[in-house]
C-alpha cells in the first residue's frame, strides 16, 4: 500500500503565446495533433485559443523537467502528457503509458499544474506528489522471520526503482511485498469456502469494453498479463461479469511444484471455467482455441532462455524474454489485450482490462518480433508500478543469459 505525500518536485516552464499562434498558423493539423491531444484541442477551441495552447504546452514542459534524466534519455516526451480539465473545470494531468511508468519507477503518485497568461505569455507551474509505501505488520514480520528470497526481492526492487528512491523505502516496498503474500496465502485457503455471492461482491472490473471490442474482431484475444495481485480470485469472480465467455477462457501456463499443488490448482481453474493450456507443445492447441473465437491468458513476466526468448528491455534493463506471444499474434491477426489485478486497501480485487496494443509491422520477421515483444514489456511496466508490493519480486526476472548467447537489446 502507498501513500501520497507533498510535493517533492516542482517543474516550471513560460512559452510565448506568439510562438504558438506561429504554429497553428504554419503547422498542418495532423501534426498539431500530436503535439496537442484531442481532449486538449477540443477544450482550447474558440477564441482565446493560442494562449491556452500556449499554457497546455508550458505545463508539459514543465512536466518533463520533473524527471530530467528520463527527458534527457527521451524515455518521455512532451506529448506524453496532456493537461485537461477536470469535473470541476481546473487542470489535471493525463499520462501516456510511458510517462505513468516513469512516474511510478520515481515513486510520483501524481502531478497537480497551474495554468497562467497574460497578453504575451503563458507559464505553467508543476509539482509532483510523491508515494511513501506502507508495511502492514504481517509484511515487516515475514521480511524478518520469513525472508523467503528476500534478496532478489531487493535487487529486483533496486533494478526497478533504485535510481531515484532511497534505501529506506526499497525495504518498506519489499516489507509491503511480503505483506501481500501473506494475504495471497489466506486469500487461497479461504476463497473456495466462499459463496458465490460473496465472491461477486469481492471483485469490481473495469474497462470490460476494452475486452469486448477485441474480442469483436473474431480472431480470438490474446490476453497478456504477469503474477498481479491475486489473479485467481480477480479472474474466477471476475467471470460473473462476463457469463458469454465462460468456458472460452484459457490459461497458458506450465506445471507448478510440487504435483499435489498443480493438480489442486489445476482443479480449481476448471471449477471456475477456465482450461488450462501447456506453456511447452501447446502452440497447436492455442491456435486451436484463438481460430475458435476464445481468449488465451498468457503471463508474460517471466524469464526465458535463449532458446525460448528474445533480449530486449525491461524496466531499462536487458530481459531474456519469451518470444512465442509475439508470433502468434503476428501470424493470426488475434489482438493482444493487457490486464491486471490488484487488492484495494478495503480488500476488493480489481480486474482491469487495457486497450488491445496495436501490431508493429516490419519487414524483417525477427525484427518484427523483436518490437512487438519489447511493446508488451512496456505494456506491463505500468501496470506494475502502479501497485508494485503485488507483483511477484521472488522471481529471478533479469537473470542473464550465457555470455557466449547474449547481445545487448536495442531499444
Amino acid at each position: 500500500m502507498t501513500v501520497a505525500g507533498s510535493a517533492s518536485r516542482c517543474g516550471i516552464d513560460t512559452v510565448e503565446i506568439a510562438r504558438v499562434e506561429r504554429l497553428l498558423r504554419e503547422t498542418p493539423e495532423d501534426d498539431i495533433a500530436r503535439i496537442f491531444s484531442r481532449a486538449e484541442l477540443d477544450e482550447c477551441a474558440g477564441a482565446g485559443r493560442a494562449a491556452s495552447l500556449a499554457a497546455r504546452f508550458a505545463a508539459k514542459e514543465a512536466c518533463l523537467k520533473l524527471f530530467p534524466r528520463e527527458t534527457a534519455l527521451g524515455t518521455i516526451v512532451a506529448e506524453d502528457f496532456s493537461v485537461e480539465r477536470d469535473p470541476y473545470g481546473a487542470p489535471r494531468v493525463v499520462c501516456s503509458a510511458a510517462a505513468q511508468t516513469v512516474l511510478g519507477r520515481n515513486r510520483i503518485k501524481g502531478i497537480s499544474v497551474s495554468l497562467s497568461h497574460d497578453r504575451t505569455s503563458a507559464t505553467a507551474v508543476a509539482l509532483a506528489h510523491p508515494m511513501v509505501a506502507d508495511a502492514p505488520w504481517l509484511g515487516r514480520a515475514m521480511y524478518r522471520l520469513l525472508p523467503l528470497r528476500r534478496k532478489v526481492v531487493l535487487e529486483n526492487l533496486r533494478r526497478v526503482f533504485g535510481d531515484a528512491t532511497p534505501a529506506a523505502e526499497i525495504e518498506t516496498l519489499a516489507q509491503a511485498h511480503y505483506a501481500h503474500i501473506g494475504r495471497l496465502l489466506w486469500e487461497f485457503l479461504r476463497f473456495p469456502w466462499l459463496s458465490a455471492e460473496r465472491r461477486r461482491s469481492m471483485v469490481r472490473v473495469e474497462n470490460l469494453d476494452a475486452l469486448i471490442a477485441a474480442l469483436g474482431q473474431g480472431k480470438g484475444v490474446l490476453i497478456l498479463t504477469g503474477h498481479f495481485g491475486n489473479f485467481e480470485v480477480a479472474t474466477a469472480a471476475g467471470l460473473d461479469s462476463f457469463p458469454e465467455a465462460r468456458g472460452r477462457f484459457w490459461f497458458v501456463r506450465r506445471p507448478v511444484k510440487p504435483p499435489w499443488l498443480d493438480r489442486l490448482v489445476a482443479r480449481r481453474f476448471a471449477r471456475a471455467g477456465f482450461g488450462i493450456l501447456p506453456k511447452r507443445g501447446g502452440l497447436d492447441a492455442i491456435l486451436d482455441k484463438l481460430a475458435a473465437g476464445d481468449l488465451v491468458v498468457f503471463p508474460f513476466d517471466q524469464h526465458a532462455s535463449r532458446k525460448d526468448g528474445v533480449l530486449v528491455e525491461f524496466f531499462g534493463h536487458p530481459a531474456g524474454t519469451f518470444r512465442s506471444l509475439s508470433v502468434i499474434a503476428l501470424s493470426t491477426g488475434a489482438p493482444v489485450v493487457p490486464a491486471a489485478s490488484w487488492r484495494e486497501p478495503d480488500g476488493t480485487h480489481v480486474l482491469r482490462f487495457e486497450a488491445a496494443l496495436a501490431p508493429i509491422e516490419h519487414a524483417d520477421a525477427d525484427e518484427a518480433i523483436r518490437l512487438n515483444t519489447r511493446a508488451y514489456n512496456a505494456a506491463l511496466e505500468p501496470l506494475i508500478v502502479r501497485h508494485p508490493e503485488q507483483w511477484w519480486w521472488a522471481h529471478r526476472r533479469w537473470k542473464a543469459w550465457p555470455a557466449a548467447a547474449s547481445r545487448t537489446p536495442r531499444r
